[in-house]
C-alpha cells in the first residue's frame, strides 16, 4: 500500500516552486518550463527565472539536496526551451493576432501586452525582443505581440536568439559559478533569486533612464 501514496506524492507538484519543478521532472521540466513561459500565455505565471537559478545550483553538488543535476544537460534544456517557446509565441501572434490576449481576463498579463507594445516602439525591435527576455511577464507576451504587428521573422528570429541565449545561458552559468564557489549557498535561495530579478532588469531601466536623459518622446505611455 505504500507504493500508491509514493506515487501519488511525486504527482503533487507545485509549478510555482522550482524546486518542487526539478525534483519531479529534473533538467526535462526545465525546457518545458521554458517554452511554456515563452512561447505560450497561460505560462506567464512559471518561475523562469528562479528555476534556471536553482537549476544550477543543484548541478554544483554543494546544495543540500537529493536533486542533483548535471551542466551540460541543464544548458541545452534551458536555451532549447527558451529558444522554441520564443518562435512558437511569435508563430501563435503571427496567425491568431490579438485574439489570444483578447480572451484572458489577466490584468497581469494584458499590463505586460502592453509594457511590451511600449517596448517595440520606444527601443526599435532588435533592442526590444532581446531585452524583453530580462522582464517576467513581459518575456512571455512580446512573442505574440511580435508577431501581431508582423515584426520581420529574420529580425525577431535573430534577436530572440540572442536575448535568449544570454539569459537562459548566463543566468544558468551565473548560478552555476556561484554555487560552485560558496558553500551550502541555497539557504539564502530566496534572497539571492531576488537579487538576480533585479539585476535582470538592469538593462531595462538603463535604456528608460538614456531615453528620458535624451528626451525622447515618450509616446503617451503612462
Amino acid at each position: 500500500m505504500t507504493t500508491p501514496i509514493h506515487s501519488a506524492s511525486q504527482l503533487a507538484v507545485n509549478v510555482l516552486d522550482a524546486h518542487s519543478l526539478l525534483a519531479a521532472f529534473g533538467v526535462l521540466g526545465v525546457g518545458v518550463v521554458m517554452f511554456a513561459e515563452t512561447g505560450l500565455l497561460v505560462g506567464f505565471f512559471l518561475p523562469g527565472d528562479s528555476l534556471l537559478f536553482t537549476a544550477s545550483l543543484l548541478c554544483t553538488g554543494s546544495a543540500e539536496s537529493s536533486v542533483h543535476l548535471s551542466l551540460g544537460p541543464l544548458l541545452v534544456a534551458a536555451a532549447a526551451g527558451a529558444l522554441a517557446g520564443a518562435q512558437c509565441g511569435y508563430v501563435l501572434g503571427r496567425k491568431a493576432g490579438g485574439a489570444l490576449l483578447a480572451r484572458s481576463r489577466s490584468q497581469r498579463l494584458h499590463e505586460g501586452a502592453k509594457r511590451a507594445e511600449e517596448l517595440l516602439a520606444r527601443y526599435g525591435h532588435a533592442k526590444a525582443i532581446a531585452l524583453a527576455r530580462f522582464v517576467p511577464v513581459v518575456r512571455t507576451v512580446l512573442n505574440p505581440v511580435a508577431g501581431a504587428l508582423e515584426v520581420p521573422v529574420r529580425t525577431f528570429t535573430l534577436w530572440q536568439i540572442i536575448g535568449g541565449l544570454v539569459w537562459s545561458l548566463g543566468l544558468t552559468l551565473a548560478g552555476y559559478a556561484l554555487g560552485s564557489s560558496i558553500p551550502n549557498v541555497d539557504r539564502y535561495l530566496l534572497p539571492l533569486v531576488t537579487l538576480i530579478i533585479f539585476v535582470s532588469l538592469i538593462p531595462l531601466a538603463a535604456e528608460v533612464h538614456r531615453a528620458r536623459r535624451d528626451g525622447r518622446p515618450e509616446g503617451g505611455c503612462r
